[in-house]
């Protein structure tokens, strides 16, 4: 077992929910201004809480612990979008891990003779490898499905606020008295950016990640190819005809397979 996948999954969870809390904590620096300087004869929490769900409080009459309901579901909401990206980093981790020790024990004995019963074992230890990326890709392709199209759906929503509105100041609600927003009203231009560019990158982070199993899954044949004449064995052709023959790979519901193809296109896109 790969000794620092537990450092490489805390690694990663640490990153993506800093930048997260990061991206949350500008959403809400938007509505405060935005109540700071339209809402001043109200409370803040309040003012800030009816800006950030006038869908909501445009219906029903505002009270505090409805406000603070929505507020922790909106931060709950938050979490769990981005878990679900971190949740397919971590698992496809630890199947690159699992493949990977096939990898390393076939590219350990590199040019040695090994006998069949040798070549056979590491057959069945790839195939146990590979059923497990297949039982995994059954239980979580909904998740990874979901995941590339909420990504796709959000960064073209960012995409267009950013566009739309520019790089400019929020115009004000009140002329002639002093402005007390934090950055002077570009808090809607920051936040819009910023999260556009993290979706941007975590998106790729996701499908770079992923696509790894199917690349470590094609390894062992780089090395299988280099065997001597003399070592090739009925064994080696049936290990090589499995990697060729069998797609090893993560996939949205079997809709696409996450290979370095897709994370490529997916990146190109996405820039």
């Amino acid at each position: 077992m790969d000794t620092n996948l537990m450092k490489k999954c805390n690694r990663s969870c640490v990153i993506v929910l800093i930048l997260a809390l990061l991206e949350h904590t500008l959403a809400d620096l938007k509505g405060i201004a935005t109540a700071v300087d339209c809402e001043p004869h109200r409370p803040l929490y309040e003012g800030f809480i009816i800006h950030s769900f006038p869908w909501m409080f445009s219906i029903i009459p505002y009270n505090t612990a409805l406000g603070f309901f929505s507020h922790f579901i909106n931060l709950q909401c938050t979490f769990n979008w981005n878990f679900v990206d971190l949740f397919i980093i971590c698992m496809s981790l630890y199947l690159v891990s699992r493949l990977e020790q096939v990898n390393k024990r076939i590219v350990a004995v590199k040019g040695r003779y090994l006998p069949p019963s040798f070549w056979r074992t590491m057959r069945e230890d790839y195939n146990r490898a590979a059923h497990l990326v297949k039982v995994v890709d059954d239980i979580i392709g909904s998740v990874i499905f979901i995941s590339f199209a909420s990504n796709l759906f959000f960064i073209c929503l960012q995409l267009l606020h950013t566009l739309a509105d520019g790089i400019k100041p929020v115009p004000r609600c009140r002329v002639g008295v002093p402005d007390k927003r934090p950055l002077r009203g570009y808090e809607q231009a920051v936040y819009f950016v910023y999260s556009f560019l993290f979706l941007v990158a975590r998106s790729v982070a996701v499908s770079l990640t992923a696509s790894r199993v199917h690349t470590a899954s094609r390894e062992p044949a780089y090395a299988l190819y280099e065997v001597s004449s003399e070592t090739y064995c009925i064994e080696i052709q049936r290990f090589l005809d499995q990697i060729h023959g069998d797609t090893v790979s993560l996939s949205g519901l079997q809709f696409f397979n996450v290979k370095r193809g897709l994370a490529l296109t997916v990146s190109m896109f996405y820039y």
